[in-house]
This record gives structure tokens, sequence and C-alpha cells, in this order.
């Protein structure tokens, strides 16, 4: 993408009702006024809250608000350009229970409030398989421990990868936390228990994923107490 176009989507981005974009001084000093305030300020109603974590172009986010009206979604990723698409795309179909916050995902506890969150969605994260990059992998135990503060009890974490890595990882590091997976399949369109959620809807990538052959692997689970 130019230069041009992403300044562009920047600016249409800062009209977009639909976006948010802390400073990061202004959510470390604790001045985020939507903290604990999603369904009273934002959403304007008491439904459950999920997010998508590195939500890219947004388009899991859109097609999840659209499979799920009664929810609301909350896609997150530090590139705003990169979101403009699905933020647009909610707008121009009124789609009023989306929206997008720029921000690093390390400061989600200064976005959310402890049990704020309903379920939090991994979709195609960079698996960072070398080992000096496992600080980015969004399953590490430091990110776990930040979901694990902003959801509520029994709320759910969605793992969706072609990586069989990042899904060998995840699972080794629930077994070592003595948590049971919810679901779990190296090779989910093959599997006909799968949820609506999960093969319903494909982003860009995962259909080129698909066209050659790549497996789509899933994991969900919960914290325990």
């Amino acid at each position: 993408m130019g230069s041009k176009n992403k300044l562009k989507r920047f600016i249409e981005n800062e009209s977009f009702h639909n976006v948010i974009q802390p400073s990061r001084d202004e959510l470390i000093n604790n001045d985020f006024k939507f903290l604990g305030k999603w369904n009273e300020l934002v959403f304007k109603n008491t439904n459950p809250i999920v997010l998508e974590l590195g939500c890219g172009k947004g388009e899991y986010t859109v097609n999840l608000a659209k499979l799920n009206p009664k929810k609301n979604y909350i896609g997150i990723d530090i590139k705003g350009a990169r979101f403009w698409r699905g933020a647009k795309t909610a707008l121009d179909e009124n789609l009023e229970n989306v929206c997008f916050i720029r921000t690093q995902i390390e400061l989600l506890g200064y976005i959310f409030d402890k049990n704020e969150i309903d379920e939090i969605w991994l979709t195609f994260p960079d698996p960072q398989t070398k080992y000096q990059r496992r600080k980015h992998r969004l399953t590490n135990p430091d990110f776990l421990s930040i979901y694990n503060s902003v959801l509520k009890l029994n709320g759910i974490v969605h793992l969706k990868t072609d990586s069989e890595f990042l899904h060998g990882y995840t699972l080794g590091l629930l077994q070592g936390m003595s948590i049971t997976p919810i679901f779990s399949n190296h090779d989910v369109y093959k599997n006909l228990n799968a949820p609506d959620e999960v093969v319903k809807i494909q982003t860009h990538y995962e259909n080129i994923y698909l066209k050659e052959a790549k497996k789509i692997s899933y994991l969900s689970f919960r914290f325990n107490e």
C-alpha cells in the first residue's frame, strides 16, 4: 500500500465513529474514558463483548458481528490502515455492534477492566516460530495472563491458525496449566462438530491457505478459576 493511501486511511479513521485510537500516555495514565464502561458508553447495551486481537483488515471481526448480532465485537490492531477496511464495511452496512481500536495488545489491561470481556479470538496470528521471538507469540504465558485478567469467569479464548507449531505450543502451555481445551482439532474443516463461527467465516488469506491444501486448526479453552 502506498504512503498516500495509508495517509488517506489514517485521516478517514479519525472521522469514523467506530474507530478508537487512544494514545499510550492516555492509557498508561488511566485517563481512558471507556475503561470498564464499554457496554455503557460505546455499545449502549448489555450484550457480551468479544475481542479479535491482531484483527488485520477486520474481516473476521465484521463477519462475527453479522453472524451474532446479539454480541458486541471489537477488532484490535496497531495498524490502523489495515483495519480501515473492516471499519468502513461496518459503517457502510450499519453494523452497530462493531468497533475497532488502534493499540498494542499488551495494553489490553489499560483498555478493559477486569472481567469485562466474554470472549477473545486469535485468528491466524504470526506464530513467531523463532525462539528469540517467543515473547511476541499471542499465546505466550504473559499474554495468557493478560487475557485471563480481562475475561469474565468462564470466558473463552479461541485460536484459529494454519500453524501446527502454534497450535501445539498452545496445547502444551494449557497442559502445564492443567487446562483441558473445550475443543481442539488439527483439521477443523473435516470435523463435523466444528462451531459455525470457525467454519463459516474465512479470511482472504485463509482462502489462499485452503487452496494450497493447508490444514486449518482450531482450539478453544477457558481459564481455571
